[in-house]
């Protein structure tokens, strides 16, 4: 990770990402998400955001837009990236009186060809992130 007084600018940025394509992920092993066992520690979120098929698809445009990291203090660069997997992404987090770039890598999506009962994709930390492990980001129709 990276810790900067001040908001890092686009090169500063670009630099970061350039260098976070070789790093290796920060944990082991991958696809803990997808895989789940009874002794893995998961942290897990599920909220109803809507019902039915229009409301799904506004959920997993937005997924698919990285939506859900326009926050206030969160960006994802580069804007709106790719969630095929092998794309690296800095995190640009805004703490309280420091900036931070963390690395992650989008390691596989969600729902396959089939996306109308799931979508998504997950990522995990590389190397020079401040956490590390994997998440996974899904919308899907119960």
């Amino acid at each position: 990770m990276m810790f900067l007084m001040r908001r890092p600018s686009n090169a500063e940025i670009e630099r970061f990402l350039d260098r976070s394509h070789n790093l290796p992920l920060s944990y082991g092993p991958t696809g803990i998400v997808r895989h789940r066992s009874p002794v893995d520690r998961l942290d897990e979120q599920v909220v109803t955001i809507g019902h039915g098929e229009v409301d799904f698809e506004r959920a997993r445009l937005a997924l698919a837009g990285w939506k859900h990291f326009d926050i206030g203090w969160v960006e994802a660069f580069p804007k709106q990236p790719s969630i095929d997997a092998g794309t690296d992404v800095a995190v640009l987090i805004r703490h309280l009186g420091f900036w931070s770039l963390n690395g992650a890598r989008v390691l596989y999506d969600v729902g396959g060809t089939d996306r109308h009962a799931a979508f998504g994709f997950a990522y995990g930390t590389l190397t020079n992130h401040a956490e590390s492990g994997e998440e996974l980001f899904e919308v899907f129709i119960d």
